[in-house]
């Protein structure tokens, strides 16, 4: 097998999937991750369709199913936190709706993926890449530490603005589309009962202020809650590095709301596990360029707000390894049959999550707002087929292949 020496850029859910696949398959592959240990906190995420069959071929759903956040559905609330309108869990089946049952903390997944890989994949810790050179044999990268190292391939698994696409592809400016919204996550103590929902309140847009949403979402450990905030400011600029300036952006946007807005917002302020990011989608004509090839969110981020960002990530990097192996490591060949198998699976999703991502958490009127909660009270209503319709068939776009190793070939 050629090119058997692999540096994966990004520890986290891509990059430590396609480690395991990749060791599974014979090859070398070797992660650096930014971070100076696994990381702790984060926000949730969903396992959906195809990418639930990854965790199953990985032998990890025990590992998944006791990390889970016991969500029973999502109940949109007024501002005295009566539910106005409800989504139960089986009216969309394991996988189809905003509500997944396969939900769990994203560093959750990143550790189960973690301990599956950690004797038999090294890790590099509290470092990253700063240079890239490409020839015809190989990838020779220069790291932060100042070491410089020598790879067969090179793998941008290091999430929406990568490090190593801005290295190998340019400026993030020719392809990340900003969709002109925003969102701010972090775990809050809570004593009182959510009752296994997620719970939404939403001031609709008026006067030309555009409108916002709070939640709280249950999270596995008993007394702890995810607080999560969405809003749009058309112009808006902000230092990645500035939590304390991040904060006070959130504390303005909704400093009048109502519900248990006040609390939270008070508890933000000393959160640890704090993230803000414009909404953001990455469009790539091409997800390689010689010896460099990306996946997950560095390569197709549908937006954090898509509810299939996770699925995306599992299923590229299964995929890709497999073609890696399928190629007996020619890397032509291999990134060229990821990208034909994977395109129509992130088309779909990001379609999806232009068109319906954000419809229900920042209606323009009073009037949007009553609509969707009309439509959230017809859903039990409706077959499942119909109820379901949005990202179930979406998250089934692919049919994985049973990639065998060279070894068993």
């Amino acid at each position: 097998m050629q090119n058997r020496d692999i540096l994966v850029s990004g520890g986290g859910i891509a990059g430590a999937t396609l480690a395991y696949w990749l060791g599974r398959y014979g090859f070398r592959p070797t992660v650096v991750e930014r971070a100076p240990a696994p990381r702790t906190g984060g926000h949730g995420i969903d396992i959906r369709g195809t990418a639930r069959q990854v965790i199953e071929r990985m032998g990890l759903v025990a590992q998944v199913q006791n990390a889970r956040i016991r969500n029973r559905g999502m109940a949109w609330i007024n501002e005295k936190g009566k539910p106005v309108a409800r989504m139960n869990l089986d009216v969309f089946g394991p996988s189809g709706g905003p509500v997944a049952e396969w939900a769990l903390l994203r560093t959750d997944l990143a550790r189960i993926l973690y301990d599956a890989i950690r004797d038999d994949v090294e890790y590099v810790f509290d470092d990253a890449i700063t240079q890239v050179r490409q020839d015809e044999d190989g990838v020779t990268v220069t790291f932060a530490s100042g070491e410089q190292r020598r790879f067969d391939l090179l793998v941008g698994a290091d999430g929406v603005h990568s490090a190593v696409r801005g290295l190998t592809f340019g400026p993030d400016d020719h392809c990340v589309r900003d969709l002109n919204s925003f969102i701010s996550l972090y775990s809050v103590d809570w004593d009182t009962d959510l009752g296994g929902s997620q719970l939404m309140y939403t001031l609709p847009g008026r006067a030309g202020r555009p409108g916002r949403t709070a939640a709280l979402r249950p999270l596995a450990e008993p007394g702890r809650a995810m607080a999560g905030f969405f809003f749009r400011d058309p112009g808006l600029e902000f230092d990645r590095r500035d939590t304390i300036a991040q904060k006070h952006v959130v504390a303005r946007h909704f400093g009048d709301a109502g519900w248990e807005v006040p609390g939270l917002l008070a508890k933000m302020w000393d959160a640890s596990d704090f993230y803000f990011d414009r909404v953001e989608q990455v469009h790539l004509d091409t997800w390689s360029t010689r010896r460099t090839v990306l996946v997950g969110d560095a390569a197709y981020c549908a937006s954090p707000m898509s509810g299939i960002g996770t699925s995306l990530a599992l299923v590229g990097a299964y995929i890709l390894a497999g073609e890696l192996s399928r190629a007996d490591g020619d890397h032509r060949t291999a990134h060229a049959a990821y990208e034909s198998a994977m395109r129509g699976f992130t088309d779909r999703a990001q379609e999806f999550a232009r068109t319906s991502g954000d419809n229900g958490l920042l209606p323009d009127s009073p009037r949007q707002m009553w609509l969707r909660n009309q439509s959230v009270r017809a859903l039990p209503y409706l077959p499942r087929r119909i109820a379901g319709r949005g990202l179930e068939p979406v998250a089934h776009t692919v049919v994985l292949d049973d990639y065998a190793s060279p070894a068993h070939r």
